[in-house]
């Protein structure tokens, strides 16, 4: 069911119902029809008008529909008049996605979150969900004393415990995350984000050559990956695919897979993947930086990665390197997943970022002192490297973190190259 206010135009809502159609085959069902209509305002009791529920009432009998998915949020009272109107299932697109998220959670990590985020959403809706709500009986016999108490509130009392004991867990785990990111300082780290099927997981498993989940479908992975991607010239960066954003991404859901977005927080720089096959690909960035923007992430350097660009014609492609390099103050690459040498020039552009944020300096060691050696090794790059009996000079890139402890060491000299 689309209803979608005036404010969007034809173009859009169309292109929101087809993704509405994407969404349900990946969660495994079949459109059997579709009711539309305008709206200036939702109405409060069913969201559309009564004359088109009725019509959506009609039509689910007539093809013996099992449910209704609205494309649009439904408050709880609008959720229970149409399930009491048309005796069938009803769902939202929030409701769609989150029983997406589901399936597609693997992690134990990931599957507390999607669960916070199921009993969220639950939560002010128990009334339409569950069925035993009767009041119990108050009794003078032992338990039963006292006007008793209603099996709603009990309910609530109960996930609302839940949802508590679920936080802690996911607060346990990103507190581990936080450590495990602190044993990798110095490394150059890169996280893709972008609308689901951009392609970021194909992306990564191209440039790591490792094998990563790929699946032509909506919200294919939830859980992060992180490889590593080796660079021009011996270096490497590490890279984390992240869970895809979608247009009106349910608040909660965000929320709950922040621990897991933090990767992305502590990137040296975000990959947006773009399908740049999508027609309306500017408006499926609009999305992401709206998502970005929420999780504080929209002042991170960005390279703008337009994937897919092996489904254009050569006129589209030169067309879409001409809009990009006039509208977009980004820096912007062209790639593809799928042919050979298609990443070739987002390697390139990884080096360049790796290099601008580790200044190249001269280092004077003393010979003895092989854990400062092996940190520059480990957590830099090494131009030139020079033994003077009990000194070793190296010009190398390194972290600025990693330079503020080399300093800190006894017969350690760094100075920068002009």
């Amino acid at each position: 069911m689309g209803a979608p206010t005036r404010d969007v135009s034809p173009t859009a809502a169309e292109e929101h119902l087809e993704e509405l159609d994407r969404l349900l085959d990946t969660a495994g069902g079949v459109v059997v029809g579709i009711v539309r209509q305008r709206l200036d305002t939702p109405h409060p009791k069913y969201f559309v008008g009564e004359g088109k529920a009725h019509e959506v009432l009609d039509l689910a009998r007539e093809k013996g529909a099992d449910l209704v998915i609205f494309d649009d949020e439904l408050s709880p009272a609008q959720s229970k008049n149409l399930e009491a109107l048309l005796k069938i299932r009803v769902m939202d697109r929030t409701e769609l996605i989150l029983d997406i998220f589901v399936t597609r959670a693997r992690t134990t990590e990931a599957q507390m979150q999607v669960e916070v985020a199921q009993l969220e959403y639950m939560l002010p809706r128990l009334k339409r969900l569950w069925t035993h709500l009767e009041r119990t009986a108050g009794g003078v016999g032992i338990g039963m004393r006292g006007p008793g108490e209603t099996q709603l509130e009990t309910d609530r009392r109960l996930i609302s415990r839940r949802i508590r004991d679920l936080k802690e867990k996911l607060a346990t785990v990103a507190r581990r995350r936080a450590t495990q990111r602190k044993s990798r300082a110095g490394e150059f780290r890169a996280a893709l984000v972008g609308y689901t099927n951009a392609g970021k997981s194909s992306i990564l498993r191209g440039l790591s050559g490792s094998d990563v989940f790929v699946e032509d479908r909506l919200f294919a992975t939830l859980d992060p990956a992180t490889r590593l991607v080796e660079l021009p010239g011996g270096a490497h960066a590490l890279v984390t695919d992240t869970v895809g954003f979608i247009r009106k991404l349910p608040h909660d859901l965000v929320a709950s897979f922040r621990a897991t977005l933090e990767e992305a927080t502590d990137a040296d720089v975000l990959l947006h993947v773009i399908d740049a096959a999508f027609p309306t690909w500017p408006e499926q960035k609009h999305v992401v930086e709206g998502v970005l923007s929420d999780l504080g992430l929209d002042d991170r350097p960005i390279i703008l990665v337009f994937n897919k660009v092996d489904r254009l014609t050569h006129s589209e492609e030169r067309s879409l390197r001409e809009q990009v390099r006039a509208v977009f103050p980004e820096t912007s690459i062209l790639v593809s997943a799928v042919e050979p040498g298609g990443l070739d020039a987002l390697r390139d552009q990884l080096q360049e970022e790796m290099r601008a944020s580790r200044p190249e300096v001269h280092l004077t060691l003393p010979s003895t002192d092989g854990e400062a050696l092996a940190v520059v090794y480990r957590e830099g790059e090494v131009i030139t490297r020079e033994e003077d009996g009990e000194v070793i000079r190296l010009r190398a890139r390194l972290p600025k973190w990693t330079l503020g402890r080399l300093q800190q060491r006894d017969g350690v000299q760094v100075s920068q190259v002009v």
